[in-house]
């Protein structure tokens, strides 16, 4: 199960040849786990914290990543 959970992860992580970990989809991953940890933190302190803001802001920045892969794909390597 393990070994799954580290291919699928993996996977999602690298670029083309599933080797070379991509910084845009490292940055993602990292994004959705801070968004979650906060709304995980404002329910156990009860804090308010606006999720919505969050996902804008953060969508913008996985907007412009988005771009970014999609303008480097051509120099990515090719298995």
């Amino acid at each position: 199960m393990w070994q799954t959970i580290a291919k699928f992860t993996r996977h999602c992580l690298t670029g083309a040849d599933n080797q070379t970990y991509d910084i845009g989809r490292v940055l993602w991953a990292l994004a959705f786990l801070v968004g979650l940890s906060l709304v995980v933190a404002s329910f156990a302190t009860g804090r308010a914290f606006d999720l919505q803001q969050y996902g804008i802001g953060v969508g913008a920045l996985l907007t412009g990543g988005g771009v970014s892969l999609a303008l480097k794909a051509k120099t990515e390597p090719k298995q």
